[in-house]
């Protein structure tokens, strides 16, 4: 009986390591909002890092974080670097790459609390029938799916967390560029 319980577990363990390594070796989330402001407002705030202390979502985990910004001002080039608690972590952010007022494309650097390298961006549309005064922002990340990751989502759904946070981060902007508008 207890050969068979064992046998039982196995099976299942495999079965479940079946599965997590069967998922996507990449992934991507995203989340989009409709901003009634023209997309020049709203690309002021997220290509420079330096502004992101307003509306992002991650700026308020940590009272004590520690933040570094070199390279250039703003636009291709420019990095930040942060440290903090255990809800913040570390890690840099840099943009790579910069079309004024329609995409913004991020490398992440995460060193903690568990190393990952992606990408995040940010696309800007004009909204249907606004004329330029509304814009549909779309941000996403995404990048690569190691094991780790793959086992990670296999127990919590990643685009749930992350994208609660995007969604803040969203209605932040908007309420932040809808103001400057």
């Amino acid at each position: 009986m207890m050969a068979l319980i064992i046998i039982l577990i196995v099976a299942a363990l495999v079965t479940f390591l079946l599965v997590v390594v069967s998922k996507p070796n990449n992934f991507r989330m995203q989340r989009s909002l409709t901003i009634n402001a023209p997309a020049e407002v709203i690309y002021a705030q997220i290509n420079d890092f330096h502004k992101w202390q307003a509306w992002s979502p991650w700026e308020q985990l940590d009272p004590d974080l520690t933040r570094t910004y070199s390279g250039a001002p703003s636009g291709i080039g420019a990095v930040y670097d942060w440290t903090g608690n255990g809800k913040a972590g570390q890690g840099r952010m840099s943009i790579r790459e910069a079309t004024p007022g329609h995409r913004l494309l991020i490398h992440l650097d995460f060193i903690k609390p568990f190393p990952a390298t992606n990408s995040a961006e940010f696309l800007l549309q004009p909204a249907s029938g606004s004329d330029g005064n509304s814009t549909v922002v779309t941000w996403a990340m995404f990048g690569p799916s190691p094991f780790m990751s793959k086992l990670m989502g296999s127990l919590m759904k990643m685009d749930d967390l992350i994208g609660k946070d995007f969604e803040r981060g969203l209605a932040n902007l908007k309420t932040l560029s809808e103001k400057a508008a």
